[in-house]
C-alpha cells in the first residue's frame, strides 16, 4: 500500500458541521489531502472562518449555509455542489446535539429536536446525495456515530438512541448502495475536546476523571478523527463498507 492511496486529489467532498469541532478538523485534513471542499453549517460567520483556514491549505471551498434538518436546504446543498463541480465523491455527515434527561422526562419537542438533528438529518443527507453517487458508480458516505450508539450513556439516553439509529442507518445504506459501488461507513468518536462536549457538567474535573478511565489517559482532540475520515474517504478503504470505526482511545474495549 502506498501513500497515493490516501490522496484526495481530484475528489469533491461535502462536509456538514464544518464550521467547528470535528467537522472543521476533517475539513482542514481533507484540504491538506487535496480535496475540493463544500462546507456546510448553519453559522455563516463560523463557516467564513473555516473557509479562510481551508483556503490556506488548498482549494478555496464552496460555502453553502445549510440547516440539515430541513429537506429543501439539504437538497439545495446537493444541487449547488453538482452545479459547481458536477460530482460528489465524499459526503461527511457531522451533525449532533444532546440533552441530559431521562427518556421519560424528555418531552416530545425535545425528543423531536434531537432525533431531527441526530438521525433524520443523516437520512436526508444520505438520501439526497445517493443518486449522484449511484449514477457515477462510486462514492463514500461517512456518518459520525458514537460509542453511545453501542452502549447506553445514562446521562443522555436519547442521544444514545439517536446514535444507535445512525449506526443501523449506516449498515442499511451500505447494503443498499454497495451494488452501486457506493460505500457507507461511520466513525464513532469518543469523548472529544469540542464545544459539543463542554456542557456545564463536563467541567475540567470531570474531563480529568474521564481521561484517567481511557487507556490512552486523555480525551480526544478533533484532529484525532482526521486519519479515520481520510482513510474512509480515500481509495485506501475501497473495499470497506458498512463498518463503524470506533476512535476512542480504547475506552469501549
Amino acid at each position: 500500500m502506498t501513500i497515493p492511496l490516501f490522496s484526495l486529489e481530484g475528489k469533491v467532498a461535502i462536509i456538514t458541521g464544518a464550521s467547528r469541532g470535528i467537522g472543521r478538523a476533517i475539513a482542514l485534513g481533507y484540504a491538506s489531502a487535496g480535496a475540493q471542499l463544500v462546507i456546510a453549517s448553519r453559522s455563516i460567520p463560523d463557516l467564513d472562518k473555516a473557509a479562510h483556514e481551508v483556503s490556506k491549505l488548498g482549494h478555496g471551498p464552496l460555502i453553502v449555509p445549510t440547516d440539515i434538518t430541513k429537506k429543501e436546504e439539504v437538497e439545495n446543498l446537493i444541487r449547488k455542489t453538482v452545479e459547481q463541480f458536477g460530482r460528489i465523491d465524499i459526503m461527511v455527515n457531522d451533525p449532533g446535539m444532546t440533552i441530559n434527561k431521562p427518556v421519560l422526562d424528555t418531552n416530545e419537542a425535545e425528543w423531536d429536536t434531537i432525533m431531527n438533528t441526530n438521525l433524520r438529518s443523516f437520512y436526508l443527507l444520505c438520501r439526497a446525495c445517493a443518486p449522484v453517487m449511484r449514477e457515477k458508480k462510486s462514492g463514500s458516505i461517512i456518518n459520525m456515530a458514537s460509542p453511545a450508539g453501542y452502549r447506553l450513556v445514562p446521562r443522555m439516553p436519547v442521544y444514545s438512541i439517536s446514535k444507535a439509529g445512525v449506526i443501523m442507518l449506516t449498515k442499511a445504506l451500505a447494503y443498499e448502495l454497495g451494488p452501486h459501488q457506493v460505500r457507507v461507513n461511520a466513525i464513532a468518536p469518543g469523548l472529544a475536546d469540542t464545544d459539543f462536549s463542554r456542557m456545564p457538567e463536563n467541567n475540567e474535573a470531570y474531563q480529568a476523571k474521564r481521561a484517567q478511565q481511557i487507556p490512552m489517559r486523555r480525551i480526544a482532540q478533533p484532529g484525532d478523527m482526521v486519519g479515520a475520515a481520510l482513510y474512509l474517504g480515500s481509495d485506501a478503504s475501497q473495499y470497506v463498507n458498512g463498518t463503524v470505526l470506533v476512535v476512542d482511545g480504547g475506552d469501549t474495549m
